[in-house]
């Protein structure tokens, strides 16, 4: 995510910055663990006196970040998360998300499990994180299933608790399960899903098995490909940024920003997303004029509507309106490691 957003201030600093002004990030390390975010959070705004928030990671963290930005009146902005806290109707007027959310992502998948891949509700389950993440990704799910006339009661959750790869419970949960499970929608991160599929590959061989997208693909399948080619084979991952492997221009000027910046690393779905939510930024900071203040921005960007910004569908705000895009976009790994992109309608 940092990778992401300093591609794109490095780049827009290139050619002169915004009104003459440069772009810095400063980033701050809270481990994904709210106990450590409010003191994060005051050094953040005390020390560095940042203006805004930008990229904030994780649901649980976002929890406690959130009410401390909106007491200070500070912009909160494409934050890497697409839990409901930072989607109130209507929406707190400090907060924009980029991305679509995850009852989005994983509404999209619920169909496709039902519709195209013509499973029942109650064959699918839910590997989830054991808190406010995994609550939002579990969430969209029953939503999902009860539009679809399933019994959203009867959806069986697997849990495992943040920042370990404990999934030893979850596993026995799955082989206990009295209704024979064909897909399971995680709502986890990396090495946890990798785990939960180290062990549960050979017990249920045509087993489906998808993501939501704060997984991290790239880690994803760099973990799965250790293991060997069949962990990583057919693995759906829903993602909020268009397919890496294709040659839009926004990709390929991520591409090219990214080998100029950050030489050697990996194009990320993550690491777009980041670069994507800092060029919307940007333009809202162009659009704002020299004089810039929190108020002003704001208006700026609820006025920011039908941008393209090369990703096949527009960003838009408005007052009521602070989630810029709701399309979802599907990718499944092959043998290979690799994303191909595949249609979830």
């Amino acid at each position: 995510m940092k990778i992401g957003i300093e591609a794109a201030f490095n780049a827009v600093n290139a050619t002169g910055g915004v009104h003459g002004r440069q772009l810095r990030l400063v980033a701050a390390d809270d481990g994904y663990e709210p106990a450590r975010t409010a003191e994060t959070m005051k050094r953040l705004y005390e020390k560095d006196q940042i203006f805004g928030v930008v990229g904030n990671v994780g649901t649980p963290t976002a929890a406690v970040a959130l009410p401390y930005a909106l007491e200070r009146k500070m912009l909160f902005f494409g934050a890497f998360t697409g839990a409901g806290l930072l989607r109130s109707d209507p929406p707190d007027r400090y907060v924009f998300n980029y991305r679509a959310s995850y009852a989005e992502e994983t509404s999209a998948v619920v169909h496709y499990l039902v519709k195209v891949k013509r499973l029942k509700p109650n064959q699918i389950a839910v590997f989830a994180q054991q808190d406010s993440y995994g609550d939002a990704g579990f969430s969209g799910v029953t939503k999902a299933v009860h539009v679809l006339g399933g019994d959203e009661k009867a959806i069986l959750r697997l849990h495992y608790q943040r920042n370990t790869i404990d999934v030893d419970g979850a596993v026995d949960q799955l082989k206990k399960s009295r209704n024979p499970i064909k897909a399971v929608i995680m709502v986890p991160t990396y090495r946890a899903a990798a785990k939960f599929i180290e062990k549960t590959r050979d017990l249920f061989p045509g087993m489906v098995y998808t993501s939501v997208s704060f997984v991290g693909s790239t880690a994803l399948a760099n973990e799965l490909m250790q293991l060997g080619k069949r962990f990583a084979n057919g693995v759906i991952v829903t993602q909020v940024v268009p397919a890496l492997e294709g040659h839009s221009s926004l990709v390929l000027d991520y591409k090219a920003a990214l080998a100029k910046y950050f030489r050697g690393e990996q194009a990320d779905y993550v690491s777009l997303e980041g670069y994507v939510a800092a060029n919307v930024l940007i333009t809202a900071l162009r659009r704002n004029g020299s004089d810039i203040d929190t108020e002003k921005l704001v208006q700026a960007l609820e006025n920011l509507s039908d941008l393209d910004i090369g990703l096949g569908t527009p960003v838009s705000f408005g007052r009521s309106e602070h989630q810029g895009v709701h399309k979802v976009w599907g990718t499944q790994l092959d043998e290979n490691g690799r994303y191909q992109p595949i249609d979830l309608e």
